[in-house]
């Protein structure tokens, strides 16, 4: 199982970026899960965001407040997160998650670094 993220950087308080994560070598069945979670320095890392599958549920965490947005293409096993009004406080490693709903094993990428400054 492989995830690649892209589109990390860095960004002014109140600007936007968008995230991409493409998965191989898994297939996504019912009630899996594929989004994104969050780790900034020093503290555990922490759930952003998912898209539930088949059906496209969405969830996202209370940090978010209606600024983030996730999306996703199943043709192409991929999953997206549109960041918008971006604050300093979501600063951190953006992590691409895969949980099988099978078993409960969780599939990460390698994080993509955000940074927004004030």
């Amino acid at each position: 199982v492989r995830l690649v993220e892209s589109g990390g950087g860095s960004v002014q308080a109140g600007g936007s970026l968008g995230l991409s994560c493409v998965a191989s070598g898994v297939t996504l069945s019912k009630d899996d899960n594929f989004g994104w979670y969050r780790q900034a320095p020093g503290k555990q890392r922490e759930f952003v965001s998912i898209v539930a599958w088949p059906m496209g549920n969405e969830y996202y965490a209370n940090f978010v407040n209606g600024r983030f947005s996730i999306s996703r293409d199943i043709a192409e096993n991929a999953v997206f997160l549109q960041m918008n009004s971006l604050e300093p406080e979501d600063t951190a490693v953006y992590y691409c998650n895969i949980r099988k709903s099978v078993d409960g094993t969780m599939h990460w990428g390698q994080g993509t670094q955000v940074t927004v400054s004030s």
